[in-house]
């Protein structure tokens, strides 16, 4: 069995699962592309980057035909974030970013926590006043994109949380952070891009995949996937991100 066609069912699976969740996929790609040989900075990054945003983007487009997208309420944390992000970009060499990666992992942990301990409860049926919202998701986001910037990662699996915590429904939260994750994404890609050293047959090949893979995600996740389901598989992700996390600012990974 050929690389690419590997690559290729991998790429499909995280696309497939991400999808349903609002996600990229990025935290998975590009470990994944490093692991079969690419290079990481040139190759993987600017890739797994470019394909967080196709997954996205692919999941997005189903979403706002399926009218799952709050576009309204998701533009006060896309222009916030991505305000942010830069913001906390300049100031990685200010902060020692050690001690800031594990207390943001302690609060993810605790996140997690919370999203497996409520997936058994009814879904809200209050969403808060779109003013009280725009204010709320706009300085969370801002300080999501900050953090975002300072550690090198991308926040699009806190902005679900902060979603439900204002009133969505699971399946909306996680609608809507597809379409606002599309703009991160490419944000991030456009910064690594000018470095970027493209496997045009890894890019073809993945895209492909992506695409595939996102499509099937979000139908399963409007059709099959059960809220609390959503909430267990995002409670696990972001445990499992902050132990990496922290395993990485120990010097452990």
């Amino acid at each position: 069995m050929s690389l690419y066609l590997l690559v290729s069912m991998a790429v499909f699976f995280i696309a497939f699962i991400f999808s349903m969740l609002g996600l990229g996929g990025a935290l998975l790609y590009i470990p994944i592309f490093k692991w079969f040989g690419f290079d990481f900075k040139s190759v993987a990054i600017p890739t797994g980057l470019f394909l967080n945003g196709i997954t996205a983007l692919s999941a997005s487009i189903y979403y706002l035909r399926a009218g799952l997208v709050d576009i309204r309420g998701s533009l006060p944390m896309v222009v916030a974030s991505l305000i942010g992000a830069p913001i906390g970009a300049y100031f990685t060499g200010f902060i020692d970013t050690q001690v800031l990666i594990i207390l943001f992992s302690i609060a993810m942990i605790m996140a997690g926590l919370r999203m497996l301990s409520t997936s058994n409860q009814v879904e809200s049926t209050y969403l808060m006043p779109f003013p009280q919202r725009a204010f709320i998701t706009a300085i969370a986001s801002f300080f999501i994109g900050l953090i975002a910037g300072l550690l090198g990662i991308g926040g699009g699996f806190l902005f679900v949380p902060l979603l439900i915590a204002v009133g969505f429904p699971t399946k909306k939260a996680a609608a809507t952070c597809s379409f606002i994750v599309v703009f991160s994404s490419f944000a991030g890609f456009l910064g690594h891009v000018a470095e970027g050293r493209f496997d045009p047959k890894l890019l073809l090949t993945s895209t492909v995949a992506v695409i595939l893979g996102a499509q099937l995600g979000a139908r399963f996740m409007r059709h099959k996937m059960k809220p609390r389901w959503i909430k267990r598989l995002f409670g696990v992700l972001l445990i499992a991100v902050a132990l990496k996390l922290i395993s990485r600012a120990l010097g452990l990974l």
